[in-house]
């Protein structure tokens, strides 16, 4: 007796439990119609799910807003260069690009030697020499891992940042006689005090 309750226990709770798990495969939400971007539809007479512009539509948002916007061989400045400027690409630098690319731009930040991919480094030729909207160009847009920054970064703290790049890219590979005086005379102390200056 005690065998076909226990038998008849087990099979109620084996029903139950298969219940449970047919009801845990319905997936409704998951599995709802839906397009996506440049899949072909039935719906429209053109066959495809996404929809022209309409007539004169006109840009808003980011692309509208940037006025600093340039070609990738652009190799100037659209704004004045001075210290308060450096100072503000050095800050956004330090929040937005040393975590991969590191305080110094040789590529070994944070997030670099904690395991994600190395971006290359600063002081490289072929970096040096690339003209400052392939730069502009690269932090509008992402490249490679590096995801866009346009809707973190303003058009104004971009160029901030490719100045303080280049003034990094120039400090690496600087020479003493390229100094003014005052500086020079300020690296031949500090040489003397810590053993010597580089020519």
């Amino acid at each position: 007796m005690k065998t076909s309750a226990s038998l008849l226990l087990g099979m109620v709770c084996a029903l139950a439990l298969a219940g449970c798990s047919n009801m845990s495969l319905r997936q409704d939400m998951a599995n709802q119609p839906k397009n996506r971007p440049l899949s072909p539809s039935e719906f429209f007479s053109d066959g495809r799910s996404e929809r022209p512009l309409v007539e004169n539509t006109v840009a808003r948002g980011s692309v509208e807003n940037d006025v600093y916007n340039v070609g990738k061989e652009y190799a100037g400045f659209p704004l004045s260069l001075d210290e308060k400027f450096l100072e503000r690409g050095e800050d956004r630098y330090r929040i937005f690009c040393t975590p991969c690319h590191g305080l110094q731009g040789d590529g070994n930040g944070v997030a670099a030697v904690r395991g994600m991919k190395h971006p290359p480094s600063y002081h490289i030729d072929r970096l040096r020499q690339a003209p400052n909207g392939y730069f502009y160009d690269v932090i509008t847009n992402g490249f490679g891992s590096m995801y866009s920054y346009s809707e973190r970064i303003a058009p104004r703290d971009r160029w901030a940042i490719i100045a303080y790049l280049r003034a990094l890219q120039l400090s690496r590979n600087a020479k003493v006689s390229d100094l003014p005086e005052s500086l020079r005379q300020k690296v031949a102390s500090a040489g003397e005090s810590s053993g010597g200056a580089k020519e």
